[in-house]
């Protein structure tokens, strides 16, 4: 069983860049400068977001020639939340 540091987590989620990087990312993998195409940011800016979603293991890259796609880790982030829910007693109804 993995142990996720929750701080650290929603810590990093409570970046709305991060969260939008995030999001682009759930859509499909994408290289830096892909990614700083969609924000008015730098990319030294980008690549520190991305640092930080990684050290939370939220999101992992592959490489393909001189190219990084990153690309969120969706089984992490279904596993967090799972465990976030459970562990404060939260029940999540279901519309029918």
């Amino acid at each position: 069983m993995v142990v996720y540091d929750f701080v650290k987590v929603f810590k990093a989620l409570a970046d709305k860049t991060r969260q939008d990087i995030l999001e682009l990312l759930g859509e499909e993998e994408m290289n830096v400068t892909d990614i700083c195409s969609e924000f008015r940011t730098s990319q030294p800016t980008i690549s520190h977001h991305l640092q930080i979603l990684k050290n939370c293991n939220l999101v992992d890259y592959r490489k393909e020639g001189k190219n990084i796609y990153y690309y969120v880790k969706q089984e992490i982030i279904d596993d967090v939340f799972g465990r976030v829910v459970r562990k404060m007693h939260v029940r999540i109804i279901e519309k029918e």
